[in-house]
């Protein structure tokens, strides 16, 4: 970050001719002699243009997240930021045309969700999911206080990162024996966290909606995709757990979050022509 403590211009606008490289800009911007404090402005290259986002008030949360609409990963985090509350901005990214921003803030997976809170970057979902519990702790806490169920959440959210869209992605990228033998797998680790995980409560974490369900409940919205590429009903395998995802359905921070299933369902067609996919 790079500080500079006065810049005297005769138009604020004379501000957006600034060039800088860092990702945040601080000045206390001087108008007609006015000391209008400091500001914040945000330079964001995306596909070689540069979006601007000028003129705000300086406070301690400005929030940025490079996102794509049906990620799963990315509904995670977007799920959490709005069970905080937190405001934020999205910067879509193409994941066929990367932009610099996002090469620049992640540059060892190069992938999205990517979380710029303060000029500092945060990747990985369920890194960046804790990390907005531990930062906005005040409000609606995702990790329970008890340090065996915090381990037993972050077990099961492990769980659902290494074990869940190996198989879900066979469904709808394979074909024949392969295909089979991904829906199989699919129902069984579903049923696992079914019969082992989510207990009698409304959420995983028994009466409140936490980590665990926020790791999980993005995977609901490409169902329908998953059913019709595999030709199977996960409600009829799984009638507990896609209650437990129509109860979090009834949450805004869900609802508001998840990608349309039909918009799952066109980017699985979307991939399986860009990879060749018949």
């Amino acid at each position: 970050m790079a500080l500079m403590p006065h810049i005297l211009v005769h138009n604020f606008w004379d501000v957006l001719t600034i060039t800088i490289e860092n990702l945040t800009l601080v000045l206390s911007v001087h108008i007609f002699g006015l000391n209008f404090g400091i500001r914040r402005f945000w330079v964001i290259e995306k596909f070689t243009k540069t979006v601007i986002i000028c003129g705000e008030e300086m406070t301690s949360e400005n929030v940025f997240l490079l996102n794509t609409c049906p990620s799963m990963f990315c509904m995670r985090v977007r799920v959490a930021l709005a069970e905080k509350e937190i405001k934020y901005e999205t910067i879509d990214e193409d994941l066929t045309n990367k932009s610099k921003l996002l090469l620049e803030t992640n540059p060892i997976h190069q992938q999205v969700p990517v979380l710029i809170h303060n000029g500092k970057p945060i990747s990985e979902s369920l890194i960046i999911v804790q990390y907005i519990d531990e930062v906005w702790h005040h409000k609606n806490p995702l990790m329970p206080s008890d340090p065996h169920k915090k381990a037993q959440a972050r077990f099961w959210a492990d769980f659902i990162d290494k074990k869940v869209f190996g198989p879900a992605r066979k469904i709808w990228s394979a074909k024949g024996e392969e295909q089979e033998a991904g829906k199989k797998e699919f129902i069984e680790i579903l049923k696992i966290l079914e019969g082992e995980a989510l207990g009698d409560g409304p959420y995983f974490g028994g009466e409140t909606f936490g980590y665990v369900d926020v790791a999980l409940i993005p995977v609901y919205s490409w169902f329908y995709a998953f059913e019709t590429c595999g030709n199977f009903s996960i409600e009829a395998e799984c009638p507990k757990l896609v209650g437990w995802a129509k109860n979090c359905m009834k949450r805004e921070s869900v609802s508001k979050s998840l990608a349309d299933p039909m918009i799952a369902y066109e980017t699985v067609l979307f991939l399986k022509k860009l990879f060749g996919i018949e």
